[in-house]
């Protein structure tokens, strides 16, 4: 019996006339998403980034060469506001990481792009994020993370079309 399972039989305890048991599913994904990210977040500190920063640049690097993107496709990959963004880039141009460059295809706008520094820094925390990830689902046995992902996409697709 775990935590999530003691919630729930107080609840059934006190509330018999309800059936409680979304609450144990949603109960332990909010709790794995919280553990998970405590784990990741301590990768990305080694790194001296954050999960804001560390996906922006992973955005950058995995969009391929020349590493860069416009603001919007930045917003759009990694769904956060104009202001979001913006302040996202500053922090990142600020520490060298990142720099804005003129977009060839449009003399009025720019392009952010992976500074020589940020491709060998995200390239690093890429590596080590991926052996943390390893890590944290190693628990589940192959087959196993896949029923977990299959059913996860499921879910997520159900909610999303919704």
């Amino acid at each position: 019996m775990d935590h999530i399972d003691r919630i729930l039989s107080q609840w059934r305890r006190e509330r018999p006339d309800l059936d409680v048991s979304p609450m144990g599913t949603i109960g332990r994904i909010k709790l794995l998403n919280q553990l998970l990210m405590h784990a990741m977040e301590k990768t990305w500190s080694e790194f001296g980034l954050n999960g804001a920063s560390f996906d922006v640049l992973a955005t950058l690097l995995r969009a391929g060469s020349p590493y860069a993107l416009s603001p919007g496709d930045l917003i759009a990959s990694t769904m956060v506001t104009s202001g979001t963004m913006t302040n996202r880039i500053d922090q990142l141009v600020k520490v060298g990481l990142v720099e804005r460059v003129k977009n060839p295809e449009d003399g009025r706008g720019f392009l952010i792009s992976l500074t020589p520094e940020g491709h060998q820094l995200i390239s690093n925390a890429v590596t080590a994020h991926v052996d943390t990830q390893h890590a944290l689902v190693a628990p589940l046995l192959p087959e196993q993370q896949a029923q977990l992902d299959s059913l996860l996409a499921q879910f997520l697709k159900a909610l999303q079309d919704s």
